[in-house]
């Protein structure tokens, strides 16, 4: 598989190395198989963009911190195109530092949800969302990062 991902900063907050994110969509896509190329494009924003990607896409009032958008492509074009992800780096930082994990392993862990949901993995039902939070113990595993459910259970992660 060839990977290809844009990344955009549009976030006053630190944010991991375009590396980092790069190799954990690329494990999150080796042990949720794709066939054949792949390109995602992610965008680490500020809390006002994702205030507004939050109203205006789910409805939902506040941040978030991540959501993704899957291509919808009619069947017959053939591009690898898999979708948008959008991570908030502020509420990846809040975040971390409210469950006690470390800031990279949180990172890690919104990139590989985010990619996930391309994939069309979700977590609205409790057996889907027990199938999803498997495969990300076991990416982030692999990645050499501690379960990202252990200890705790948010409501929306």
């Amino acid at each position: 598989m060839n990977l290809t991902v844009d990344i955009q900063s549009a976030s006053a907050e630190p944010v991991p190395d375009e590396e980092d994110l790069r190799h954990w969509i690329g494990s999150a896509l080796t042990l949720a198989p794709v066939q054949g190329d792949a390109e995602v494009s992610i965008r680490l924003v500020d809390e006002a963009e994702m205030t507004e990607l939050n109203s205006n896409y789910r409805g939902q009032s506040g941040t978030t911190n991540v959501l993704s958008f899957p291509t919808d492509l009619p069947t017959d074009l053939q591009l690898p195109m898999l979708g948008d992800i959008v991570i908030c780096a502020p509420v990846v930082r809040r975040e971390a530092d409210e469950q006690g994990k470390p800031l990279q392993a949180h990172w890690a862990h919104m990139t590989v949800h985010g990619t996930l949901h391309l994939l069309g993995y979700d977590h609205i039902e409790d057996a889907d969302a027990a199938i999803m939070e498997a495969l990300e113990t076991d990416i982030l595993k692999l990645l050499e990062y501690p379960c990202p459910y252990a200890g705790y259970r948010t409501a929306e992660h």
